[in-house]
């Protein structure tokens, strides 16, 4: 069973959380979000807390309500804190800079990249070579800096590339002679 499915997620003052059926709606100063949950997980909301517990005691019950309560622990971050991912870039030439609602990178090809930024995500290049993605959904987030990252992934002899902040590059020594 799960531990972390246990806990109750506690609903601070200034966020309004509803529970429709199977479905989720946080709003806060940060915006409103919304989670479906499996029909599998029960959700009720109980004096200012939500509490997420299996409706059966199959395995697939008893995985996925945990997963369900962070998710939801995730709603009430996302709407009350907000999510940050920083990127940098590492490589002689590799630049970025903000280019009205677009991201522009400069990452060797023989072109610069234009990545349109999503709704929801706010993307700050407050140095050339940083890159900062915030916004209320985790998912969203962590999917626009993948993508960003995918454009140039580090390469482990140098290192260049586009990097997560305190991510480690496994260093690969050259050939020898």
């Amino acid at each position: 069973m799960s531990r972390v499915g246990k806990r109750p997620v506690a609903v601070p003052s200034g966020v309004t959380a509803t529970v429709d059926g199977q479905t989720v709606k946080m709003k806060g100063p940060k915006g409103q979000l919304q989670f479906v949950v499996h029909d599998d997980v029960e959700v009720k909301l109980e004096s200012g807390e939500i509490k997420v517990k299996p409706r059966f005691e199959t395995n697939r019950a008893r995985a996925l309500y945990g997963t369900a309560r962070a998710q939801v622990a995730n709603l009430v971050e996302g709407v009350t804190k907000g999510f940050e991912k920083k990127l940098e870039i590492t490589g002689v030439g590799y630049r970025a800079a903000m280019q009205g609602k677009n991201l522009q990178l400069a990452l060797g090809y023989s072109h610069d990249v234009i990545y349109p930024i999503p709704e929801g995500i706010t993307i700050t290049v407050p140095k050339p070579t940083e890159i900062t993605v915030t916004g209320s959904d985790v998912q969203r987030v962590g999917q626009v800096a993948a993508e960003i990252r995918g454009y140039r992934p580090p390469e482990p002899y140098k290192g260049k590339g586009v990097k997560y902040v305190g991510e480690f590059i496994f260093r690969k020594e050259g050939k020898k002679k």
